[in-house]
């Protein structure tokens, strides 16, 4: 086999070298005190009895699932308990290989556990430059190599196996193998055609059952395979450029059947269709973050940074209580009541709904980890060895390195909240380097200054400025991204809302009901306090002036925006950093089907109700929230005779 093939366009930095700061860095302190911080003591999947660290205990997926989250968010809070928890598992799965490359409980012989394993072990030694992980990764390998031929993928591992190929290529790029690309190769002949089955074969609605290519969550992973591929595609950048169309064409037709408004596909389970109650499983959440971090390194496409972005400050945030204590299984973008029951979901139990320990099951107990802290990981990445380039935009300090000498970057901002990012260059001995900036798509009017000094914002086709300059000690770059309220068209009329890469929604009043008697740190069950049912009065005169927008999303500027300070809990309902206050009109013909609120009418719906405050905040602000809602409009009273 010839040794070409397809270069990323980035390239990760170092785990720890990207430092969070501000809300971010609240955000992380609360899920390291909360959840992830005391898994082990609350859940006995990952105690000390797990197959993993030698006991008799869960030996597969899960103690590998929750170090994929411990790992990095030990490392990039520096956080000394966190990395001496992490590192007993580490030390546990390096003594546990055996002479032909095999590792891992002896009682599975599943490939699949063993991705999420190498995955923590590239990670872990990115980190700390531990030099027991290339031979190990080697050994295994080269046991694969041996052996996929007689005994293939197959199960959820066959559904995943790009996540193996990374793990290879983390390999190639430090030994340059030529083999390993082999290997590369054949994971991918024996994993799922995933462009087939999600441009050609893919049906409408909600999967009536199971098989892993509509597994919510396998697509999610299976998402990432084209631009896996590249990496070892024979056709080098040519292959690059066809595998990124590839996967044009596989998101679109996923999003046209399936995509909910919140811009993130459905998945209670399996793939569920459009409509707003249907949830998305936090597994589902984390692997399509982790999916679009390499879509963009591999790729480049600052659009798969927009979605990124989207999930995160969205999904993410709403998949757990603002505190981190308990999580959901399954979420809703129409979510209006948070109990145990049972509802109109591919498939899923009467807890799936409800925050706490192990809702329905436990996959996203464990897996839920890595949301944050990989998202931290990946806010900058290097592009070649003289330009750093912003993926996505979050309060952090940077430490890299440009030409071999220190560089380092303190971005403050409050952003997602905050249209204004500033970034305070320390260029140390080195002057001259570049800085990619990505311009959002959904931003119409950027504006840019560098040392006080305007500059032109005309993004390349990637969707990124490049500032190339001599820099001097206390230059500062500083980024307006203006946000403008705008909506989302969705069937039957209805619309959602949204402002920079924040989902709006309705937010309905909670009422946090404990469940007595629960395992872990917390378990709740939410009820509405106030309407749910509101429609949205989108051409009142005072409300609302639309306008053609961009990617066809509408800008609907004039409905005021009042920002104010983040808090310590970044995602609270009673502290939202956003608020914006619209107007609908009660409907009260829209009323509940099967727990979960029924389909938006077709709109716009006529109504002589009274015009009331439509408040919206942030989606991950609200555990309770319609964010699809149906237009109406407002007949005045007849007139008295």
């Amino acid at each position: 086999m010839s040794s070409a093939r397809g270069r990323a366009r980035l390239t990760e930095l170092p785990l720890g070298a990207i430092r969070p700061r501000g809300w971010l860095a609240d955000q992380l302190r609360l899920q390291a005190d909360g959840q992830t911080g005391q898994l082990e003591d609350i859940w006995p999947d990952v105690g000390p009895d797990s197959a993993w660290l030698g006991g008799d205990g869960e030996g597969w997926e899960r103690g590998p699932y929750y170090l994929d989250g411990l790992v990095p968010l030990a490392y990039v809070l520096d956080d000394g308990e966190l990395k001496a928890r992490a590192q007993k598992w580490i030390e546990a799965i390096l003594a546990g290989q055996r002479d032909d490359g095999w590792f891992g409980p002896p009682g599975d012989d599943d490939w699949w556990p063993r991705m999420v394993a190498l995955k923590v072990l590239t990670q872990y030694a990115d980190a700390t430059g531990d030099d027991r992980v290339p031979p190990f990764l080697r050994s295994y390998f080269a046991f694969q190599a041996r052996t996929l031929p007689r005994r293939p993928l197959h199960g959820w591992g066959r559904a995943r196996g790009a996540d193996n190929v990374l793990s290879v290529m983390w390999l190639y790029d430090r030994t340059g193998e030529e083999w390993l690309l082999d290997l590369g190769r054949l994971l991918l002949a024996q994993t799922h055609d995933w462009a087939t089955f999600l441009t050609r074969d893919l049906p409408a609605g909600p999967a009536p059952a199971f098989r892993h290519l509509v597994h919510g969550v396998n697509v999610a992973m299976g998402l990432k395979t084209p631009a896996v591929a590249a990496l070892v595609d024979e056709d080098g950048d040519a292959g690059l450029v066809r595998h990124a169309e590839e996967l044009r064409e596989m998101l679109a037709n996923l999003m046209r059947l399936h995509g909910l408004v919140h811009g993130c596909f459905s998945g209670d389970e399996w793939l569920g269709g459009r409509e707003p109650h249907h949830g998305v499983e936090t597994c589902l959440v984390v692997e399509w973050m982790f999916t679009l971090e390499h879509l963009v390194r591999i790729l480049g496409d600052g659009s798969h940074a927009d979605l990124l972005e989207q999930t995160a400050f969205n999904l993410l945030a709403a998949s757990s209580d603002p505190r981190m204590l308990a999580h959901q299984y399954h979420q809703q973008a129409n979510q209006v009541l948070v109990s145990f029951a049972d509802r109109d979901w591919s498939f899923s139990g009467p807890d799936a709904n409800v925050f706490g320990l192990e809702p329905h099951f436990g996959c996203c107990t464990a897996n839920l980890h890595q949301g944050w802290p990989k998202f931290a990981r990946s806010l900058w990445m290097r592009a070649d060895d003289q330009t750093l380039a912003v993926v996505s935009y979050a309060p952090c300090q940077v430490d890299s390195e440009v030409a071999g000498h220190p560089v380092r970057l303190d971005v403050r901002t409050s952003y997602p909240f905050d249209e204004e990012v500033e970034i305070a260059v320390d260029p140390g001995p080195v002057r001259e380097f570049a800085l990619r900036l990505r311009i959002p798509g959904w931003c119409q009017e950027p504006s840019l200054t560098v040392g006080g000094e305007p500059m032109p914002v005309t993004p390349d086709q990637d969707g990124f400025v490049t500032v190339r300059r001599t820099w001097a000690d206390g230059d500062v770059v500083h980024l307006r991204l203006p946000m403008r309220v705008r909506t989302v068209p969705r069937d039957n009329g209805a619309v959602g809302f949204r402002l920079g890469p924040l989902v709006l929604v309705h937010a309905v009043g909670e009422i946090w009901r404990p469940v007595p008697d629960h395992a872990g740190l917390a378990e709740w069950e939410i009820t509405p306090r106030t309407f749910w049912n509101l429609g949205a009065l989108v051409d009142d005169p005072a409300g609302v002036d639309g306008v053609d927008g961009i990617d066809g999303v509408d800008a609907v500027g004039s409905w005021p925006v009042q920002r104010r300070p983040v808090g310590p809990v970044p995602f609270a309902v009673d502290a939202a950093p956003v608020v914006v206050r619209g107007r609908g009109a009660p409907l009260r013909q829209w009323r509940m089907r099967d727990n979960s609120a029924g389909p938006p009418p077709a709109g716009p719906v006529a109504t002589r109700a009274p015009v009331m405050e439509l408040r919206l905040l942030p989606y991950g602000s609200a555990r309770l929230r319609v964010a699809e809602l149906p237009t109406v409009t407002v007949t005045p009273e007849p007139a008295d005779d």
